[in-house]
């Protein structure tokens, strides 16, 4: 069976791929899904992000779509970026621009009051409107400066609880094992099978 990853960030399709290897299914990005259309992720909360993600380019394309929504909650700024994460320093903003802007919120906040977390929604849904969710958390705290070239978005400035390494100084494996996609993403594939098994036989 085919799925389709309703993202066109690359990032995110490698790092998924990655994770639904296992799986006896081919998955695909969006790119290669047909013409469909840009979803505008217009909601409050990341679930509503993905749902709107996944059901509207599941119904573009007419194939089961996986999407998530997905961002960096900071404490001592009462939760933001959030939803905004990946447009916090503008609309167009590449990933150096965010996370230096967050640095720079930050500056005087001292270590102990600098926890956060990446938080992340996943939700598949089928042609049909039928639609399964799951959710990840990974707890850590923001560094002072960028560290490492691995990764994207604000893994240079996170690390994770108990590292002494920021998310992008990780490999990809490490990463896999931790990071809160991973964490969403294990919770929908015992899921996934059944839906996806149903979809087989609608």
């Amino acid at each position: 069976m085919k799925v389709v990853l309703a993202t066109r960030n690359r990032g995110k399709v490698s790092e998924l791929q990655a994770l639904l290897k296992d799986l006896n299914i081919e998955v695909v990005p969006i790119d290669e899904a047909g013409d469909i259309p840009e979803v505008i992720e217009d909601g409050s909360t990341f679930y509503d992000n993905a749902m709107k993600k996944a059901r509207e380019v599941s119904a573009a394309s007419g194939l089961v779509a996986i999407a998530d929504d997905s961002g960096l909650e900071v404490d001592s700024l009462g939760g933001r970026p959030g939803v905004f994460s990946a447009r916090y320093a503008g609309e167009h903003a590449t990933d150096e621009e965010n996370y230096l802007k967050l640095l720079d919120a930050m500056k005087d906040v001292p270590v102990e009051e600098r926890t956060a977390r990446f938080r992340c929604v996943m939700v598949a849904c089928s042609p049909d409107g039928s639609c399964i969710s799951s959710e990840g958390t990974c707890e850590g705290i923001i560094a002072k400066s960028p560290r490492g070239s691995q990764g994207f978005g604000y893994d240079p400035v996170f690390i994770p609880s108990g590292e002494s390494r920021t998310m992008a100084e990780l490999s990809k494996e490490e990463k896999n094992r931790i990071s809160h996609r991973a964490k969403a993403l294990d919770s929908l594939k015992r899921k996934l099978k059944y839906f996806l098994e149903e979809q087989c036989t609608n």
